[in-house]
């Protein structure tokens, strides 16, 4: 495990009313999905993922429809819970099954708006400030301040 302890693998094991050791199935059955139903990711193909935004927005949606709209056969299987069940039914996000129209539909909150830090120097200013005259207030006269001794 590379995140968390032991007992907290199996404590949420416990509370997910899922299998009952570790395992990989599932991730690995979410990994071949996507590569089955995305052609970028395939091993072997003639279209490799040129815009990285493209491949993203389409793995969002690969993703969203695997764990909301389509039901899992091991799911609905009576040791589990005995009925057509989503994964997103399964770890308790919704109580239905999604159709496709009420996924694309569905308005997501923007995520809050963060000031974003300023880094490295702060930028000179592009005009004269204007709390400052043009012209210096009092005039020296030359070697008024340092006098020379000869």
């Amino acid at each position: 495990m590379t995140l968390g302890t032991l007992e907290q693998a199996n404590r949420l094991l416990q509370t997910s009313r899922g299998g009952s050791t570790l395992n990989t199935s599932f991730i690995e059955r979410l990994n071949g999905t996507m590569r089955e139903r995305l052609a970028a990711l395939t091993r072997k193909c003639r279209h490799a993922a040129r815009r990285l935004d493209a491949l993203s927005s389409g793995m969002y949606l690969i993703g969203t429809t695997y764990n909301f709209c389509f039901p899992h056969h091991e799911l609905s299987k009576a040791t589990h819970l005995g009925y057509a069940c989503t994964p997103a039914m399964a770890s308790g996000l919704t109580d239905h099954i999604w159709s496709m129209r009420e996924l694309l539909k569905y308005k997501v909150a923007p995520v809050p708006w963060i000031e974003p830090k300023q880094r490295g120097r702060p930028s000179k200013q592009l005009g004269p400030d204007p709390m400052m005259s043009k012209r210096p207030r009092v005039r020296l006269r030359k070697g008024l301040l340092c006098s020379v001794t000869g």
